[in-house]
């Protein structure tokens, strides 16, 4: 790679979760949603063994809300989910250690749920086929403290070293990080999640207003593109800044609701601008870490 980074002090630690149970809310509560439109809708959420969604796919279309492509693994414990969500980045590698899979090999490609609640992870589809809830997880986390030492604005977030290597990051003439990405996301589209923390969870793009996202190319996007934020900044919390970049992927489905759509796991971002998104086909992480 020809951008310099601090990576062979980086930390790889063992973390794990548990194949989580998709969850609604308790009856006699209603467990139907709104829609945009003011439709209740009941559809499968987050969480779970997702058979036939995966990276690669298209992000929209789904009969579902905020679909996980793949598996989704949390811990009960809060601190030790905090542990397992914070430290986990998108690229590392984990594996089954209990179950019918036991053995198998996966790769860690987002973080999502409504509040940072859980890892979602690539196996192959036999792979899945002999998993089952509850089945633990090891994740060889490594990322968290990862820097760019010529590149002091750029913050990275939830990026393994090795995607960093996929991406093939250069320098502009000008001196900013140029990320190759399919698309840019301008600020108003950017919903759910703003105000919360950068480190973990997902921020959505809205798609409520179909034309507009259609007007900003993003209409075809795949789960794992490698989109820019435009105008927005996650150094702590997501929000609006003019000339803040930020780099995520799309890391699960579109939503029927209002604010929400696909769910966006942040890599890095810069308050300053010191990112220089390069539009071109074919950013997604299926081919750069080849899952």
């Amino acid at each position: 790679m020809s951008v310099k980074t601090n990576a062979d002090k980086v930390i790889s630690i063992s973390v794990m979760g548990e194949v989580s149970a998709p969850s609604m809310p308790g009856l006699p509560a209603s467990p139907y949603a709104l829609s945009s439109e003011g439709v209740p809708f009941l559809l499968p959420a987050w969480g779970s063994i997702v058979y036939n969604v995966s990276v690669g796919d298209s992000a929209y279309g789904w009969l579902a809300d905020c679909i996980h492509p793949g598996v989704s693994v949390n811990v009960k414990d809060a601190m030790g989910n905090n542990g397992l969500n914070i430290l986990s980045c998108v690229g590392n590698t984990a594996m089954v250690m209990t179950g019918n899979a036991k053995g198998a090999k996966g790769t860690v490609t987002g973080k999502s749920g409504r509040f940072s609640e859980q890892v979602i992870i690539h196996f192959d589809q036999a792979t899945r086929e002999n998993m089952a809830i509850g089945d633990k997880i090891v994740i060889r986390a490594k990322g968290v403290g990862l820097q760019f030492p010529d590149h002091p604005s750029v913050k990275l977030k939830s990026c393994s070293p090795e995607l960093l290597d996929a991406l093939e990051l250069t320098t502009t003439s000008d001196g900013k990080l140029a990320v190759p990405v399919v698309g840019v996301v301008p600020p108003h589209l950017l919903g759910a999640g703003a105000g919360l923390a950068s480190e973990g969870g997902s921020i959505h793009i809205q798609t409520a207003d179909p034309a507009a996202v259609a007007a900003a190319g993003l209409d075809k996007l795949r789960l794992g593109d490698v989109v820019a934020l435009g105008e927005y900044d996650s150094s702590w919390g997501h929000g609006y800044l003019r000339g803040a970049v930020g780099i995520g992927v799309v890391a699960q489905g579109d939503s029927p609701r209002a604010g929400y759509g696909p769910g966006l796991t942040l890599l890095m971002t810069s308050a300053t601008g010191g990112i220089a998104p390069q539009v071109s086909d074919n950013v997604n992480i299926k081919e750069l870490i080849r899952l």
